[in-house]
């Protein structure tokens, strides 16, 4: 195919709690600080009206989730209302690096090219903990050891950094809501089972990692506690247990099966080498915790939709929530 003009391009941002507000309120600066800035900034607030009423302060469109509760139903309440042809996605928790709309939009100058994604570099607000492996980083919603460090073809992208041309995702039916995490609802991989969505109905086009479209996550003090670190491995195989339902499990777990094979392994050695145990040991557990908790979730009833009988999110009607 024929390099095309770079798209047009709205961001979305979804946020659910003030507890997060100088987060969020750094996050919309970073978008406001690109240049050239995208067409347009839409805020999605989650069920929670005393952060609406505030937000209105914000240089953003304001939207309240028109779904369910949770990031999913959010994300299509902002997609739905977009009228950039490609859609960004930020978390409310990160800060976006001067050049990152321009190095997302830079992919699809490729016509075949129908999500971009990019880096998630974590901002440990208290420090790294010495236990913690890079290779779990994912825990945390950040990008980790193993991912690829050139640009190139994925199956899936962090959710807290991603893109996707509106109508492709619109047409493959949104982010589902029987996914997301609401309250004590152990389930996400929202945006893996809509790459996937994506990919099956196109199989000629790419979903593209740029490593070079940065954003930073803030990983606060109450994420770098060893309970933490198993719970969201429990809860990631729930997750993907739910995906492998949904998509087959050949698709859900390729590049699981990499990471088995290659990428915790290599950790291990890493780790031994170094005299690090403590790190050996939170590999080998948090992966134990994470085929414990898909084994769980393959024996577990389907999971419904929240306020929604059907499978799929309807985008065209596009809380509490725990990340």
């Amino acid at each position: 195919m024929t390099a095309s003009a770079e798209p047009t391009l709205s961001v979305v941002i979804c946020a659910y709690t003030l507890d997060r507000w100088d987060d969020l309120c750094a996050a919309v600066a970073s978008v406001r600080a690109q240049h050239p800035p995208p067409a347009e900034l839409l805020l999605v607030i989650d069920h929670c009206p005393a952060l609406e009423r505030r937000a209105a302060a914000l240089p953003a469109r304001v939207l309240a989730n028109a779904g369910p509760k949770g990031l999913s139903g959010a994300r299509n309440t902002g997609m739905a209302a977009a009228s950039g042809e490609v859609v960004a996605f930020l978390d409310d928790d990160a800060v976006a690096a001067p050049d990152w709309t321009v190095r997302l939009l830079a992919g699809y100058r490729d016509p075949a090219v129908l999500g971009v994604g990019g880096l998630v570099e974590p901002w440990w607000e208290s420090g790294r903990p010495g236990w913690f492996p890079p290779e779990f980083d994912w825990v945390v919603g950040c990008s980790y050891r193993g991912l690829p460090e050139h640009a190139c073809a994925v199956r899936n992208f962090i959710g807290a950094n991603m893109s996707f041309r509106r109508a492709e995702a619109l047409a493959a039916g949104g982010f589902r809501t029987e996914l997301g995490r609401v309250g004590t609802r152990p389930l996400g991989c929202e945006e893996t089972e809509l790459c996937l969505r994506i990919a099956a109905r196109s199989p000629a086009a790419l979903l593209r990692h740029e490593p070079g479209a940065v954003v930073r996550h803030h990983v606060p003090p109450a994420r770098t506690s060893w309970a933490y670190f198993r719970a969201r491995c429990y809860a990631e195989g729930r997750s993907k247990a739910v995906v492998a339902r949904l998509a087959g499990a050949r698709p859900a777990l390729s590049s699981e099966r990499g990471y088995l094979l290659h990428t915790l392994p290599a950790a291990i050695a890493r780790g031994l080498g170094r005299g690090e145990l403590r790190s050996v040991g939170a590999s080998l557990a948090g992966a134990g915790t994470t085929a414990f908790g898909y084994a769980l979730g393959r024996l577990a009833r389907p999971v419904p939709p929240p306020g929604r009988s059907g499978r799929t999110a309807r985008p065209a009607t596009a809380g509490s929530r725990s990340q």
